[in-house]
């Protein structure tokens, strides 16, 4: 019976160590309280939190995925598009997201909402859809200035989907076919241009080569007469029977110039 209230505080103590021990995991920490006080951020591991003079509040360290619900905005070039991301933030301060927000997550979320219908206010159309990781960048930007005060780190911002409505897609397809259709006609003008230009220099090269027309005329005449055709019509070039003009000229001549000897007096006597 002596033993009895020695029994009993070692009980009481026993039951109070009991309540007092909490395991924090890894990936958590214990932000500790005592008589409503911050005291300390407490873990991993074995801690003890005194009860009824401290309070203890586990915080998830670990990073956290959250998709960013669909956002109806108008892009500076006066386009109205729908835009949906996917948020990747983690606690880096289990303190400051417990005490100097009330809900680190739900806050986080509405800033990342309204953080990026202004983003897409402040970029054209085309510049969204064509660099999008330049838009990724200014999201993050900007809410990792703004979450900084409540422990938050942003580690990634990934806008997924840029929804136009029908009208735009349209015009879109339209600007990219007039685009195509461009590049087509400057293509075909360039490449008729240049073979211009190599059938110019050819000629010139033929040209300063005596007898290089002949050989290239030639040269045609058996391309042709390799095909099976029943009748060829080529056109004569005068190049090419230019001497024999020339022989039958002169010889012509001097035919001529020897009746000339004996027709000439009396044609000049008349």
């Amino acid at each position: 019976m002596i033993y009895e209230p020695a029994f009993i505080l070692v009980f009481l103590a026993a039951i109070v160590v009991f309540w007092s021990l909490y395991i924090i995991y890894e990936y958590q920490r214990a932000v500790v309280f005592t008589f409503g006080r911050f005291s300390q951020v407490k873990g991993p591991g074995l801690i003890i939190v005194l009860p009824i003079i401290q309070r203890k509040v586990r915080v998830d360290l670990r990073t956290q995925v959250h998709d960013v619900p669909v956002q109806e905005a108008i892009s500076r070039d006066n386009v109205s598009i729908k835009v949906d991301a996917v948020l990747y933030f983690r606690v880096i301060d289990a303190a400051k997201a417990f005490i100097n927000v009330e809900d680190y997550f739900s806050a986080t979320s509405k800033l990342a909402q309204t953080t990026l219908r202004s983003v897409i206010g402040k970029h054209e159309l085309d510049e969204m859809l064509a660099e999008r990781n330049k838009l990724n960048k200014d999201i993050q930007t900007i809410l990792e200035n703004q979450v900084m005060a409540w422990g938050i780190e942003v580690i990634n911002v990934e806008v997924r989907d840029i929804l136009l409505t029908d009208n735009m897609i349209r015009a879109i397809a339209k600007q990219a076919e007039a685009e195509r259709d461009r590049r087509a006609k400057v293509i075909h003008a360039d490449a008729e241009f240049q073979a211009a230009q190599t059938l110019t220099n050819a000629a010139n090269i033929l040209a300063s080569a005596p007898g290089g027309m002949q050989l290239r005329y030639l040269q045609t005449l058996s391309e042709i007469a390799r095909e099976n055709n029943s009748t060829v019509i080529f056109p004569m070039p005068i190049d090419l029977v230019k001497p024999f003009l020339d022989i039958i000229e002169h010889t012509a001549s001097t035919r001529g110039s020897g009746r000339a000897v004996t027709i000439t007096p009396p044609a000049g006597g008349a």
